[in-house]
C-alpha cells in the first residue's frame, strides 16, 4: 500500500509562484511514474504533468513553459514547480503514483491540495 501526501496549495495572485509536493510512503516509489492532476470544480480531472522513473516528462499544453515536474528518489517526494499562475489554474492538484508489479497496475492518489489564483 502506497499513500501520498500532497502539500504546497494556497491562495496566491496571478502571476505568483506555487511549489506542491507530494511526499510517498513505502518503497515502490523509485519504480513508479508520478504525476499531478488536477480537477477544477464541474470539470473532469486531467493530466498536469508526470514524470517517470527515468526522469522523463511530459506536460499538458497549458502549462508547458510555466510548470516543472521533479522527483527527489531519495526522499520519496514528487514536486510540482508552478510559476506565472494565471486564474484558469485554479483546481484541486492531485499526486498520482504509477507502477507495474509482475504484470499487475498499481494506482495510487493523494488527497488532493486546493490551489486558487486570484485575477
Amino acid at each position: 500500500q502506497v499513500q501520498l501526501v500532497e502539500s504546497g496549495g494556497g491562495l496566491v495572485q496571478a502571476g505568483g509562484s506555487l511549489r506542491l509536493s507530494c511526499a510517498a510512503s513505502g518503497s515502490t516509489f523509485s519504480m513508479s511514474t508520478m504525476s499531478w492532476y488536477r480537477q477544477a470544480p464541474g470539470k473532469q480531472r486531467d493530466l498536469v504533468a508526470s514524470i517517470s522513473r527515468e526522469g522523463s516528462t511530459n506536460y499538458e499544453d497549458s502549462v508547458k513553459g510555466r510548470f516543472t515536474i521533479s522527483r527527489d528518489n531519495a526522499k520519496n517526494t514528487v514536486y510540482l514547480q508552478m510559476n506565472s499562475l494565471k486564474p484558469e489554474d485554479t483546481a484541486v492538484y492531485y499526486c498520482n503514483a504509477n507502477f507495474t508489479w509482475w504484470n499487475k497496475v498499481y494506482d495510487y492518489w493523494g488527497q488532493g491540495t486546493q490551489v486558487t489564483v486570484s485575477s
